[in-house]
């Protein structure tokens, strides 16, 4: 499991939940249920003062692990990669938080000329 902040697209139900995903330039699918949870956050380190005002997403994070699966037209899919993301409550944006599994590698063909 890997711990970082990258920035990914997302595109929400209407109820909110993470549907489908961009990141590092491949669409992917949620393929099973969502799991939201909030974690606590050091607001106090990165913040010199909580503005008037400011509640919601201050003090927790707002997560969701994903379970997603690659879309590819026309081609099997298999594999599917977890990972945890984080939504910025006062700008929309999302972050990729923690990565569950590595990306599916794929096997590459023997050269036949070899």
């Amino acid at each position: 499991m890997g711990l970082f902040s990258e920035s990914v697209g997302v595109i929400c139900t209407d109820t909110g939940q993470p549907r489908e995903v961009q990141w590092k330039g491949t669409q992917y699918t949620v393929s099973n249920e969502p799991v939201r949870w909030y974690e606590r956050r050091q607001w106090w380190l990165e913040e010199s003062r909580a503005p008037l005002g400011s509640g919601a997403g201050l003090v927790d994070h707002e997560i969701w692990r994903v379970q997603l699966q690659r879309l590819k037209e026309k081609e099997p899919v298999t594999g599917t990669i977890t990972l945890d993301l984080v939504r910025h409550v006062g700008s929309g944006r999302w972050r990729v938080l923690r990565i569950h599994d590595a990306a599916p590698v794929q096997a590459a063909e023997p050269d036949e000329a070899a």
